[in-house]
């Protein structure tokens, strides 16, 4: 038995004993659940590609899905699926298509808007089957729909005609609720465990965890990540906030060890993300590593890497079920990246951390009504993968126009170490809201028990703002209140002049009419969501303030809170800070690719990801770059990463960083790839949609590389 045998054979007991998968095959020859398998390894088996063929890869086929949107409005960010031998993808309009894998020809389409405005991403869908029932489940707008996995047709014995409404089941009216799901939900026998993608603002819904019937659609259980009065971690938070607040979502998805019947699961934030006087405490279930019993929904453990989080630090990825070597013993842990770059390692079965945390003390939130927590939880290893500190001397040398830029732009604002609270005069937060780490999450190589992540380090500049509640004295006017609190100014900024990313709204007449707007408000557009928290006086309101007229609807918008104080603060948008020509405010590198030893708690190597070709030109060495879109590993001894700005997939042996393969992909590859092997040939994959948060043009294409035949 060879090396590569060995390894495979061993890969394949350990799988099996921890009861991973039912169909052992499925899982060195597909890529049939999300990020890979149900540990969310982002890991294959396969090694036709290799360190000594990937220079031979070449173009099998490429799928344009037809329906990007002008400019850099729209994204993809799906990692495709393989199940049943069909190539199931997403469209920046989220029509879901099943492809050939070999040739790329589409088979069938489904289209849950059909002639409606389109809204929202998707990271992937979700496969079952038992026999010759085989479905897809997959989640577009507020809905979870059922599809036949042959034909692409409706289910329509599961839920309402093939679909449930994710709004309903939360204890609020779900006709006033924003809710969706960009990431898929994960299987356990005849379940789907569901979380939720919300807005961000004051009047977000929770993010209950639901498990509902894969048959009927009906919920089987729900989690209150917000709890309920008599419920565990009620305690931490005032009394009655609890019908008030939204958030503690999970939107970044799931992993399950089946064996154990443990599904983990993590939550993001309370909404609104960057004050939280009206809800003081730690705020549990927020920010938590939740390990639930699959089949009841009932809590084993949690662990919460962020109390009462002023930084939108949401747990960003799926946990990663792991075997490790941890003090000469293996033992079976579960992972968890952050947004603040660190890396937390826990026994999978009590939850118990494999390496110390400390709680250490953090500095005190100035704004009014704050209670910020005094401490943060903090792991002695690995070290962070990303800087957690900004200073005067960790400003942009770039050039010295660049730095004279940045250093007025931060004279008067605060900076200084991680967890640095938001204020009034403004704040460098680093990591900044995109991470750190990422959506995409890390990769896992059961190998050698190396984790394998990519990193944003880019500041953002954060500053806050109060904003009277309805009833006090000098009240704004209706309009500039209901933009301020619901959602707008988080993406559009205080002053509606946008930030590259998110369009300014300055200006707006001379590109839409009112009833154009209206409709928007309504139905959501792109990356936009509806509003169906607003009343249509509300939205009037709104559309008045954005149009610079005096109309108001001079009626409470209902987001009134009766607690102390009778104000809120809203911040002036996520804004990146840059310098004067559009490059990160802060020392390179601003993307990397980083091998972190889970055994040891050490980082192996760390290496800038992606490039700025006209920097290159002036002689500088590699940035890195921002990135979405996560790694993959494979027993090939690569790992393949597209994320970056510069609209490059690359392949890294996996030893020692080196990068030993590129492709100038059509648009940006801002999608975790996939791998599968078929009729003997080892396929690679990856969305090229480009556009979305990283605001590069936009792509419609997929694009699959093969060695040659």
């Amino acid at each position: 038995m060879n090396k590569k045998t060995s390894s495979v054979f061993v890969w394949t007991i350990l799988q099996l004993f921890l009861g991973q998968c039912t169909q052992p095959n499925e899982l060195y020859e597909t890529w049939s659940v999300y990020r890979g398998d149900q540990a969310s390894t982002a890991y294959s088996s396969l090694a036709q590609i290799n360190s000594k063929t990937v220079g031979q890869l070449q173009v099998a086929w490429e799928y344009h899905t037809g329906d990007a949107s002008d400019g850099n409005r729209s994204a993809i960010q799906c990692n495709p699926i393989l199940a049943d031998g069909r190539l199931y993808v997403t469209s920046p309009k989220l029509k879901l298509t099943a492809l050939n894998p070999v040739t790329g020809e589409d088979i069938w389409q489904f289209d849950p808007f059909k002639n409606k405005q389109s809204s929202g991403v998707n990271r992937g869908v979700t496969y079952w089957e038992n026999g010759d029932d085989k479905r897809i489940l997959f989640s577009a707008g507020p809905y979870l729909y059922a599809l036949n996995a042959q034909d692409g047709s409706l289910l329509l014995e599961f839920g309402d005609n093939g679909k449930i409404d994710l709004r309903i089941g939360l204890g609020r009216d779900p006709n006033k609720l924003d809710v969706s799901a960009t990431s898929p939900g994960i299987i356990y026998k005849d379940l789907i465990i569901q979380g939720t993608s919300l807005s961000e603002g004051y009047d977000a819904a929770p993010g209950f965890v639901r498990a509902y019937n894969v048959l009927t659609g009906e919920i089987a259980w729900t989690f209150h990540t917000i709890p309920q009065p008599g419920e565990f971690g009620y305690d931490t938070w005032d009394e009655e906030v609890y019908q008030k607040v939204g958030g503690a979502n999970a939107w970044a998805g799931m992993s399950l060890d089946a064996k154990r019947a443990i599904v983990y699961v993590p939550t993001g934030s309370i909404a609104f993300d960057f004050y939280g006087g009206y809800r003081k405490g730690p705020n549990l279930f927020a920010n938590c590593l939740l390990a639930l019993n699959a089949a009841t929904g009932e809590r084993i453990w949690h662990y919460q890497l962020v109390h009462h989080d002023l930084w939108d630090y949401d747990l960003p990825s799926p946990p990663t079920l792991v075997t490790v070597r941890h003090e000469g013993k293996l033992k079976e842990g579960v992972a968890q990246i952050t947004k603040m770059g660190m890396v937390f390692l826990f026994d999978r079965e009590t939850g118990e951390p494999l390496f110390p945390i400390e709680e250490r003390a953090v500095p005190k939130s100035t704004l009014l009504g704050e209670e910020s927590w005094r401490t943060q939880p903090f792991p002695a290893k690995p070290p962070p993968f990303s800087r957690q500190n900004f200073s005067v001397e960790a400003i942009s040398d770039l050039s010295p126009e660049a730095h004279s830029y940045i250093s007025n732009k931060v004279r008067d604002v605060s900076m200084g170490p991680i967890f640095s609270p938001p204020d009034t005069r403004g704040v460098v937060q680093f990591p900044g809201t995109r991470g750190g780490g990422e959506w995409g999450g890390p990769a896992f190589d059961p190998e050698t028990g190396i984790l394998y992540v990519n990193a944003n380090e880019i500041p953002m500049l954060i500053k806050m703002k109060p904003i009277e509640l309805p009833g006090a004295e000098s009240p704004l006017p209706d309009g500039e209140y209901i933009y301020a609190l619901n959602s707008c100014a988080t993406c559009h900024g205080a002053n509606r002049e946008g930030n590259g990313v998110f369009p300014s709204l300055v200006g707006v007449s001379e590109k839409l009419t009112e009833n154009e707007v209206m409709q928007e408000l309504r139905t959501g557009k792109g990356q936009m969501p509806a509003f169906p928290n607003l009343s249509e006086e509300e939205k009037e309101a709104l559309v008045s303030f954005l149009f610079n007229e005096t109309k108001n609807s001079n009626q409470n918008n209902g987001t009134e809170n009766t607690s102390s104080p009778r104000f809120r603060y809203v911040h002036d948008g996520w804004n990146v800070l840059l310098d004067s020509l559009g490059y990160p405010g802060v020392k390179p590198p601003w993307g990397t690719l980083n091998a972190i030893d889970l055994n040891q708690g050490e980082i192996k190597w760390s290496i800038p990801l992606g490039e700025y070709p006209e920097l290159m030109e002036k002689g500088l060495p590699a940035t890195g770059t921002h990135n979405l879109g996560g790694p993959i590993v494979t027993a090939g001894g690569l790992v393949f990463i597209g994320a970056t700005r510069d609209e490059k997939i690359r392949a890294f042996d996996k030893e020692t960083g080196r990068q030993v393969w590129e492709y100038k992909l059509p648009a940006g590859g801002y999608a975790t790839p996939t791998t599968f092997e078929i009729k003997g040939r080892q396929f690679l994959v990856i969305a090229a949609g480009g556009g979305g948060k990283v605001g590069s043009p936009s792509g419609d294409s997929y694009i699959a590389f093969v060695l040659p035949d």
